[in-house]
């Protein structure tokens, strides 16, 4: 997923990295995001298929948040089966487990299809948490509007969101980072009791996330997670920076959700 940094495209781990960004976004450059383009992605399916692989499995962000999995369904028409599309409806760190368990899946021999049918039946098998530290970003990127960020701003509410699937939405608030962390932990053990306790931990992953976090934070963060869920071991991933340009820096998340 390219940002749009003063009208220079960049990707993440490939000309820019975390550090760079926050950076550049605290000094109030003009930040956007944007789908893939479709000749990039044509562009890597081409060469990918030159390459002898008889598949591809594309698994894109959920097609709740981005218009990308649409677009690349619609290029996929041209591949002849070639090109399977997943919308499994993760993002971050359930999309990444989604990524590792296409590769387990295929690394065992099973069919595209048979991996798509799974991952899709796995999908909604997660939750997200989200907890902005600052309203600025999202103000700026229209996703609240001036007034709202305004009150919050003066009263020093935190809002906390939730993905559940397809949507983005708002799920609670708090005044401190230190209480909005103590809400999210709650929200991930009531939905462990109401929706995966039929589970093996061996099947579950809990994961910590964070956008532009100093090492101790990181650390901080997880190990508050793994106390709280001893059963399974927490790690922790980045943010996409897609996402930090609408949350800024400071934002923590974590999340549950079937390996």
């Amino acid at each position: 997923m390219p940002v749009i940094i003063d009208d220079q495209t960049h990707y993440e781990g490939v000309d820019i990295d975390e550090t760079q960004f926050y950076e550049w976004q605290k000094e109030g450059r003009r930040i956007t995001t944007s789908q893939p383009a479709p000749g990039n992605v044509m562009k890597m399916w081409d060469d990918l298929l030159a390459q002898g692989y008889e598949a591809i499995i594309h698994i894109p962000m959920t097609s709740g948040l981005s218009n990308s999995c649409q677009t690349a369904m619609m290029l996929a028409e041209d591949y002849d089966g070639k090109v399977i599309v997943i919308d499994d409806h993760r993002i971050s760190i359930p999309l990444q487990e989604s990524v590792l368990k296409a590769r387990k899946l295929a690394d065992e021999g099973i069919d595209p299809e048979t991996i798509k049918k799974t991952l899709e039946e796995d999908g909604l098998r997660s939750s997200i948490y989200i907890s902005v530290n600052t309203l600025k970003y999202l103000k700026r990127g229209g996703r609240i509007t001036p007034a709202v960020a305004l009150i919050g701003s003066v009263l020093g509410i935190k809002p906390i969101l939730t993905i559940q699937g397809e949507k983005l939405d708002t799920f609670s608030k708090a005044r401190s980072m230190k209480k909005c962390r103590t809400i999210m932990i709650d929200a991930l053990k009531k939905d462990y009791k109401e929706r995966f306790s039929n589970y093996e931990w061996n099947d579950l992953c809990v994961g910590a996330a964070g956008t532009g976090l100093s090492q101790e934070e990181i650390e901080a963060w997880i190990n508050m997670l793994q106390k709280e869920f001893p059963e399974t071991t927490v790690r922790y991933s980045p943010l996409s920076l897609s996402i930090g340009t609408h949350t800024g820096p400071g934002a923590i998340g974590c999340a549950i959700c079937v390996k």
